[in-house]
């Protein structure tokens, strides 16, 4: 029985850290073992908000992939590729351009949003204006009929729909789906400092760090404020450490709220518990990366075979495309 398809991405701008992890990477696990998965390394998508330092985004992509496969993204059941090895891509988002009116993209949440949030880059360019049209040939080149998004993507789902349906009616054939979402949970992980995990604040533990780095990074994550004094209760809730037993030491959860309430320990000695639970859970994957950095052929064999499958079935959608336009040769 053949199995829907799905595609994602991630963009290659700086290592992956545990927010990745969490939020996007063990959903992929799961999705693989259910779905036909193409995981996409988006590296024309990166391009757009990098194009001024694109020196790094070849290095970031391979690495990338390596923390994919180290954290159990397995090449015999998902297709890994590299979004730029597939010209169809850029072919596909040519022919939507053509078609998209300008309201539709200016109206996007999220184009509004990162124009007035984003200081440090001018994104006040062509292609981050038509970077949902990209987004849309992404999805509907291997014609997926499901793809992984949180809520806050969904306007960019229903403009892909959107764009989908206008082609069909356009050209009068039904060849794109109607890709709908599969709506996961994205758990909130905090930075060292609080705010939402991110490069662009500095405040992450990476899938990569060291023993060493992640002891260190543990020891200035931000604790709960009101507890001043060893003996003073804490408030779990509202603690950035305590967040991350949730996340990644669940059975010493219920254990450091008691610990936090009932002052059993201070919040150095929280950290070093931490730590050591980080550790644990990212050794095997460091000893998977190890092994994948020294064996780079690997990597491109694995990004070979899934560049051919995805070129295969981009291939045949833009045959499709062409034929039913009447500009194919």
């Amino acid at each position: 029985m053949n199995r829907k398809r799905i595609l994602s991405g991630m963009r290659p701008t700086g290592k992956l850290h545990l927010g990745h992890l969490v939020g996007t990477l063990e959903n992929w696990m799961v999705l693989q073992s259910e779905y036909e998965c193409f995981f996409m390394v988006a590296d024309w998508h990166a391009l757009m908000g990098e194009y001024e330092h694109p020196e790094k985004l070849s290095e970031f992509a391979v690495d990338n992939v390596i923390d994919w496969l180290s954290v159990g993204i397995d090449p015999d059941k998902s297709h890994i590729f590299i979004q730029s090895e597939i010209p169809a891509h850029l072919e596909l988002s040519m022919i939507f351009s053509c078609l998209t009116p300008l309201g539709w993209l200016e109206r996007c949440p999220t184009y509004k949003e990162q124009l007035r949030e984003v200081k440090t880059r001018d994104l006040s360019t062509y292609a981050f204006l038509g970077y949902p049209v990209l987004q849309a040939a992404d999805i509907l080149l291997y014609k997926a009929e499901n793809v992984p998004v949180g809520e806050d993507q969904l306007p960019h789902l229903e403009l892909t729909r959107e764009i989908g349906r206008r082609f069909n009616g356009m050209y009068k054939k039904e060849i794109f789906p109607d890709p709908k979402a599969l709506l996961t949970s994205t758990p909130r992980l905090p930075g060292l400092d609080g705010r939402k995990m991110s490069k662009s604040y500095n405040n992450t533990i990476n899938i990569s760090d060291s023993q060493d780095e992640i002891m260190n990074k543990v020891r200035m994550m931000i604790t709960d404020p009101q507890r001043i004094k060893l003996s003073d209760p804490g408030h779990p809730d509202i603690c950035t450490v305590f967040s991350y037993y949730s996340s990644f030491i669940p059975s010493l959860k219920s254990s450091a709220r008691d610990w936090c309430e009932n002052a059993g320990i201070g919040c150095t000695e929280c950290k070093k518990r931490l730590a050591a639970g980080l550790i644990e859970k990212l050794s095997p994957f460091h000893a998977t990366r190890e092994h994948l950095i020294k064996d780079p052929s690997t990597i491109r064999m694995i990004l070979d075979r899934g560049r051919d499958r995805a070129s295969a079935v981009a291939s045949a959608t833009m045959a499709e495309v062409k034929k039913t336009m009447g500009i194919s040769v």
